[in-house]
C-alpha cells in the first residue's frame, strides 16, 4: 500500500464518481479503477460498493476513509516539516576546526561572507581532525578545517594553505644567543610538544622530523592545546616546534629560532560532503576558492 492508493480512494470516496475522481487525479478511469482494486486487495476488504449507476461507501470503507484522510494528513505535516528543516539548514553553516583556521582562514573569509549573507548563523566547533571528520560524515558539521586530506567517495577535501613549522625556546635558553641553531643541539633537548589525540599530524611531523635527523627529543610534556605548549615554554619547562601561525602569540619570555636544517611544512585542507547541496555551503567554499585561489569545483 502506498500514500498514491489513499489518495486516490479519498478522492473516489469523496467524488463517488470513478469518472470525475480520474479526471480530478489527472489518471484514467480504468487505472484507478485497478488501484482501488489493489487496495481492496491489500486491506483484505471490500471500501466501495460499485454498480453502474451509483458508487457508495462500504462501512468498512467510510472507517478506512477517516484514517486515510488522518494518515494523508500527517504525511503531508512530515513532508512540510522536513522542509522547514532543510529550509533551516540552508540559512546555518557548521564550521569544524584547527586552531590555525582561526587566524589564517576565519578573518579573512568570514566578514565576506556575512556581508553576502546576513541572515546566515554561522556556528563554529574546535575540534581535532578525527573528531571533525566524524561529525562531518554524519552530518553535524558542514565543513571542516583539517591538517588530513580526508577525501573518499562521500568526503571531497580541497588543499587550502602550507605553512612551515618553528622552533621556539625560552629566551633565556643557552641556544637563544645562536643565529642559527645546531641540529644536533636539539639531541637530549627537553620538549614540549603537542599531544597525538589533539594534534595527531603535528605531533608525528615533530617525532619524523628528529628520527630524521638522528636527534633524540627528552619530551617532558604533552600539550593538549597550542596556548599551554606555548605557555610551557614561556615559563622555562622546554622548547618545542609549532606551526608558524602562533608567531603573534608568542610570548615575550620565548624566542623563535631558525635551526642549521630546514624543519618540515605541515598542510591545511577544507572538507565538505559531496552530497551536501547546501547553499551556504557553496558560497562559503565559492568565496574561500577566491581567498586562497582554491580548485574547487563548485558542481562537486
Amino acid at each position: 500500500m502506498e500514500l498514491r492508493h489513499l489518495r486516490y480512494f479519498i478522492t473516489v470516496a469523496e467524488e463517488l464518481n470513478f469518472s470525475k475522481a480520474a479526471l480530478k487525479l489527472y489518471t484514467a478511469q480504468p487505472s484507478l479503477s485497478q488501484q482501488i482494486k489493489d487496495l481492496e486487495e491489500d486491506v483484505g476488504v471490500k471500501l466501495l460498493n460499485r454498480t453502474k449507476r451509483k458508487v457508495e461507501l462500504t462501512e468498512e470503507g467510510a472507517v478506512f476513509l477517516e484514517q486515510a484522510r488522518l494518515t494523508l494528513a500527517q504525511a503531508d505535516k512530515a513532508v512540510a516539516m522536513a522542509r522547514q528543516v532543510s529550509q533551516a539548514k540552508q540559512q546555518m553553516l557548521r564550521i569544524g576546526f584547527v586552531p590555525v583556521a582561526e587566524m589564517k582562514i576565519f578573518p579573512y573569509v568570514l566578514p565576506g561572507l556575512r556581508v553576502q549573507s546576513p541572515d546566515l548563523k554561522i556556528e563554529l566547533l574546535s575540534q581535532n581532525n578525527n573528531e571533525q571528520m566524524k561529525l562531518l560524515k554524519k552530518g553535524d558539521l558542514d565543513v571542516t578545517f583539517t591538517r588530513h586530506n580526508f577525501s573518499s567517495e562521500e568526503i571531497e577535501s580541497v588543499f587550502v594553505l602550507r605553512e612551515p613549522l618553528m622552533f621556539i625556546l625560552p629566551k633565556d635558553h643557552p641556544l637563544a644567543e645562536y643565529d642559527r641553531i645546531p641540529i644536533k643541539a636539539l639531541n637530549g633537548l627537553d620538549f614540549i610538544i603537542p599531544s597525538v589525540e589533539q594534534s595527531h599530524t603535528l605531533h608525528h611531523a615533530i617525532l619524523d622530523f628528529a628520527k630524521a635527523q638522528n636527534i633524540e627529543l627528552n619530551i617532558v610534556q604533552t600539550a593538549d592545546n597550542i596556548l599551554f605548549n606555548i605557555n610551557s615554554i614561556g615559563m622555562g619547562l622546554g622548547c618545542t616546534i609549532l606551526p608558524g601561525y602562533i608567531t603573534p602569540l608568542a610570548m615575550s619570555n620565548s624566542v623563535i629560532r631558525p635551526l642549521s636544517v630546514e624543519l618540515p611544512q605541515i598542510d591545511l585542507y577544507v572538507s565538505y560532503r559531496k552530497n551536501n547541496t547546501s547553499i551556504a555551503v557553496q558560497k562559503f567554499m565559492e568565496l574561500l576558492s577566491k581567498v586562497f585561489y582554491l580548485n574547487f569545483d563548485s558542481k562537486s
